[in-house]
Formats: structure tokens, C-alpha cells, sequence
């Protein structure tokens, strides 16, 4: 009898407080390679026009982002770079976040990534210039990215500096800010 009252005492004190004791539950979205391949597969990919891609053909401000690349400058005021370990380079402007431009380390337009929001998770759908999707991915958050072929086969899954294939295995890793 004695130890039931202790019991019988926390359960009387649980019910007892406030509501604003409760657990807050949050509504993170966890995923799987299956489950993000499948998100992937609802949505239809956005092609690019080529009117779009002529007008980024080559890069505008080659010389002024090759410099701030060189210098380590990622951000800049109206764009965010990233250099990639063979020279080429990513551009995303402030004023068209939605957009991504991979140039060749001669500035010449390789790739454009066209994403289907800016918060996370997003959907992003990676195209060469002759407007043929090449990769498509699923951005959960600033530290996770599932990328994927255009038939849904796992390229990496990207958590942090590692990329795991679908075994979980390490099979890149590139440098990582977090």
C-alpha cells in the first residue's frame, strides 16, 4: 500500500498542471530514400525555356565572381557563390532565389538548377543546357539533400560533409559549413 502512494501522488500532480507544461511536439518531417524518392515522383519538373538559359548563356559578372571566388567572398551583395573543386562555380542571385547557374570555370553555362520554393523541404531539378533533367533533389534542411538520376536512382544522400549511398555507406564528402 505504501508504494502505491507515491504512485497514486505523481499521477495526482501530472494531471494537476498546466497545459503549458505539456510537451511541445513539432512538426519536422523525417525521410527516408524511399519516402524522399516518392516525394520527388509527385511532383512534375519545371523545364527551363530557352529564352532563360540564352540570357545566362554566359556569365555576366565572370570576372567579378572568379575574383571573389578566388578570394573566399561566397556571399556577395545581390549573390551567393560556390566553387567547386574543378573551377566551375554556382551563382544564385537574392532578387531570383528559385534559380541556380553552374558555369564552367570559363563562365560558360554548364547546368541550371530550378527549385520549387525556397524553404525547406524543397524540390530542385538540375538540367543541362539542352534542357535535359540531370539530376533532381529533395533539400530537407541546410545539412540534408537527397539527390537522385531522373529514374529515381540514389545518387547520394547528403548529411552534413558525407554522402551515403543507399547501403549507407560513406561514398563522398566534400568541405561542409555548418
Amino acid at each position: 500500500m505504501m508504494k502505491r502512494i507515491p504512485v497514486i501522488l505523481l499521477f495526482i500532480a501530472i494531471l494537476a498542471m498546466p497545459s503549458s507544461a505539456e510537451t511541445l511536439l513539432t512538426g519536422g518531417v523525417a525521410y527516408t530514400t524511399e519516402s524522399a524518392r516518392a516525394e520527388l515522383k509527385k511532383q512534375e519538373a519545371v523545364q527551363p525555356d530557352g529564352l532563360t538559359l540564352l540570357t545566362h548563356i554566359a556569365d555576366e559578372n565572370y570576372k567579378d565572381n572568379k575574383t571573389a571566388l578566388l578570394k573566399g567572398n561566397v556571399e556577395l551583395k545581390d549573390r551567393v557563390l560556390a566553387l567547386f573543386s574543378d573551377g566551375s562555380y554556382a551563382v544564385m542571385y537574392h532578387d531570383n532565389p528559385l534559380y541556380v547557374w553552374y558555369y564552367s570555370d570559363s563562365g560558360i553555362l554548364t547546368h541550371i538548377e530550378i527549385k520549387d520554393r525556397t524553404n525547406y523541404p524543397y524540390k530542385s531539378f538540375k538540367y543541362d543546357t539542352e534542357g535535359t533533367l540531370v539530376t533532381m533533389g529533395l533539400r530537407v534542411s541546410k545539412e540534408e539533400t537527397f539527390i537522385f538520376n531522373p529514374d529515381g536512382k540514389l545518387i547520394a544522400h547528403w548529411i552534413r560533409e558525407n554522402g551515403y549511398d543507399e547501403n549507407g555507406k560513406v561514398i563522398m564528402k566534400r568541405k561542409y559549413k555548418g
